[in-house]
């Protein structure tokens, strides 16, 4: 029996690495489950999922220059994703339309503040900033008049 790729074939675990696992496959070829392709959750340590001899249902994902690459998260098959209602609601208004108006008299709406206005507001707190940092360098410093040890 030749493995094809999309073929579901049953392996046997060989060999277990920091990467992914080694399967001995019907033909008696090998091929890899890579750590990405063994669980559909994030996976730490392959150990923690496969044994040494465990027969597994894996999926052939690949043949590469005598290599074949397996999975095991694509050998169950998911069933079609149903579009929620939210997803089948009218399409949402263009750009100018009357309702993105009728929000911004809600409150929604923030005028936008001039560069002048940024400038000033960054000014201020930069000031701020540099008198609060020079009142404590200066407390720390010592100097004349210090507490002496």
């Amino acid at each position: 029996m030749s493995v094809e790729i999309g073929s579901k074939v049953q392996g046997k675990v060989t060999g277990i690495t920091n990467f992914g696992a080694f399967m001995e496959l019907p033909d008696g070829s090998t091929g890899l489950v890579h750590i990405s392709e063994v669980a559909d959750s994030y996976v730490k340590d392959v150990n923690d999922h496969l044994k040494l001899g465990d027969l597994i249902e894996v999926k052939v994902i690949g043949v590469k220059d005598g290599k074949t690459a397996l999975s095991i998260k694509k050998t169950v098959d998911k069933p079609e994703v149903q579009r929620s209602s939210y997803s089948q609601r009218a399409p949402r208004p263009a750009r100018g339309d009357n309702r993105s108006k009728d929000s911004r008299t809600k409150g929604n709406f923030k005028p936008k503040e001039s560069f002048e206005d940024k400038m000033a507001k960054f000014l201020k707190t930069s000031e701020e900033n540099l008198s609060t940092l020079k009142r404590n360098s200066v407390a720390k410093q010592g100097g004349r008049g210090g507490r002496r040890g």
